[in-house]
This record gives C-alpha cells, structure tokens and sequence, in this order.
C-alpha cells in the first residue's frame, strides 16, 4: 500500500511553478466546481470534469461526461485508463497533469528548476531558486502565496486575501496593514534566497499578484 501514500499529480503550467497533489484518498475529483480537490478555475473545465480513483492496485482516470473531454497522452479518453508513470493528463485541453507513481517521486522533489518559485503543497514547502525556505513560511505567509501562485498571474484583490488567510477574522475585517506588513514579510522572506526578481507585486487600487521568473 505504500505506493498509494507517495503516488502523485503534478500540474505544470508554461513558465509557472508545479503544483502537486497527493493521491492519498481513495478517489480525487478535478472540476472547476470548488468542493473538487483539485479546482481549476477556468470556462473550459466542467464543474465535475474528471475522477482518479484507486482500484486493484493500481490507479484510473475517467472522464465525468465533461464537455471538452479529458485526454491522456494527446487521447480523448472513452471509458476508465488505468495510468502508469509518466502519464500525461490533459483537463479540457487547457491544463496538463504528469502521473508520478511512488518508486519514481523521490528523485522528483529533488528535480527542481533552478529559477523560479516552486510550492510542495502536500508538504507546505516552497522552494526559490531550487532551495528550500528555512525556516518554513508562517501559515498567514503560506497561505498568501499559496493564493497568489494558484491565481496564476491573475490579480488577487484583499478580500479574498482576507478570506484566504484569515477566514476566521471575515466578519470583523482585517486592516489594510495587516495585509501589507504580511505582504511585506512574505517579500522578505523570498528576497533571502533570491533578492533580484520582484515575486508578489502590489497592483495599486487593485491588489496583489504573482510574477515567477520565466
């Protein structure tokens, strides 16, 4: 049963960092509806796109009826693809995934881009120029970044910051400050690694947003 703790899909958009999910359930939903548990915000996705399920021993994909399908390796599936390593998934054309299976994961986390920001999310790490923060990033200071990298490049405005990184304190709000010193932490703490790229840039009147290094 080991393979099911460490197996994984890692999603990889052009210039962005990978993001990476555990398969350590039973069975994950992809969708762009948010109770999925893997969400992807985007028209193309259906609201319950596609499933991975473990059965037998071994892991399958299928397609939910979804409107622009789901391909593995560049095929429209049909019915349930058992994966192997290596398998690229394709979510309506807009997002690949890469099947790793458990014997091939441990060299992975260690093949990291040398540039760049990358977030581990099983294991809340984050990796800048191929290094791993250290100490770790505070919860608020995760879950920021988290919300910045997810939002691809989009801008992030600070109510959802607020709801991402203090859901507790929505009702009686949080001052803009607060968000700014977290900001301004979060800025510092990458800048340890890798002072000469600007990662989260403040949009004036707007919010926030992220800009990896390509």
């Amino acid at each position: 049963m080991g393979m099911r703790e460490t197996a994984m899909l890692i999603l990889q958009r052009g210039g962005e960092p990978s993001t990476r999910w555990p398969l350590e359930r039973s069975q994950i939903t992809i969708g762009r509806s948010p109770d999925c548990d893997i969400f992807l915000d985007d028209r193309q996705v259906s609201r319950h796109h596609a499933l991975v399920r473990w059965e037998d021993g071994q892991y399958i994909v299928q397609d939910l009826g979804s409107k622009n399908g789901t391909h593995v390796n560049g095929r429209e599936l049909a019915g349930p693809y058992v994966l192997q390593d290596g398998d690229e998934i394709q979510i309506a054309l807009r997002y690949r995934m890469a099947f790793v299976d458990a014997e091939e994961t441990a060299p992975l986390v260690l093949d990291l881009p040398a540039q760049g920001l990358t977030l581990v999310k099983e294991r809340r790490q984050v990796y800048v120029s191929g290094k791993e923060l250290s100490p770790p990033l505070s919860l608020p200071q995760y879950r920021l970044l988290e919300l910045l990298v997810d939002a691809g490049g989009g801008i992030v405005n600070r109510e959802a910051v607020v709801h991402s990184v203090w859901p507790e304190a929505v009702e009686e709000g949080v001052s803009e400050q607060a968000i700014d010193a977290l900001v301004r932490r979060l800025r510092e703490r990458i800048a340890e690694v890798d002072p000469d790229h600007a990662y989260v840039l403040t949009v004036r009147g707007h919010g926030f947003r992220f800009q990896n290094r390509t």
